[in-house]
């Protein structure tokens, strides 16, 4: 489903990754962990396509990195869902439109977009909510509801980039549990985080990335 081949991005603040390689395989549920600075973000932004390696091959469901042209990346993405740590909800519309805003581009009818913005609140626990603006919800409700946003296109791809970085112990339990319910729907996760107690013990492949370099826990 994902997969790295010697892949090597450098930016001008000199933080990137170098000659990486990895694979994950469809279905799975996979941590990866490091400081901050450590090119988490950047790798999960090759994945994404926002950025395209110096060197090396990207690989996403089929989508290769060498092929891509800006049309092609707006096609790739379709497929990948994204959660990031500091949500990115638009302040000026209430919960059921950030949610919907994905399904709005991709020219659903009325109908569907209502149908699966209610599925995706219930699955999250936001359900009583849709007409809250993002400053009425708590940080971790905030993070629930990017999460659904992800999910509202039924992304073979989910990819969490340190999303429980602004959240007590509790609300990070919780959303870590909630990407595992996600999971078992059978959407292939990909989450970074910097807190290795949150992630340990749950029998997840762990990959380590360190100054650039990646390694399997």
């Amino acid at each position: 489903m994902i997969e790295f081949q010697n892949v090597s991005y450098a930016h001008s603040k000199g933080y990137g990754v170098n000659n990486l390689n990895m694979t994950i395989d469809d279905g799975d549920f996979t941590f990866l962990i490091g400081p901050t600075g450590s090119g988490k973000t950047t790798l999960m932004r090759l994945i994404y396509f926002d950025l395209l390696p110096d060197t090396g091959l990207v690989k996403v469901n089929g989508k290769l990195s060498t092929k891509m042209s800006h049309r092609k990346i707006a096609n790739a993405r379709k497929s990948i869902g994204m959660v990031f740590q500091d949500y990115k909800l638009l302040g000026d519309r209430n919960l059921f439109e950030n949610i919907a805003l994905p399904l709005h581009v991709l020219g659903f009818s009325a109908n569907d977009i209502s149908t699966r913005v209610e599925e995706a609140l219930e699955l999250v626990g936001l359900e009583k909510k849709e007409k809250h603006l993002p400053s009425e919800l708590s940080g971790g409700e905030q993070q629930r509801a990017c999460l659904a946003r992800a999910i509202i296109k039924e992304p073979d791809i989910l990819l969490a980039d340190e999303p429980t970085g602004n959240l007590d112990p509790v609300a990070s339990f919780e959303l870590v549990r909630l990407l595992e319910t996600i999971h078992e729907m059978g959407t292939t996760i990909l989450m970074a985080s910097h807190n290795y107690n949150l992630i340990k013990g749950r029998g997840r492949p762990i990959y380590e990335l360190k100054d650039g370099v990646l390694r399997i826990r």
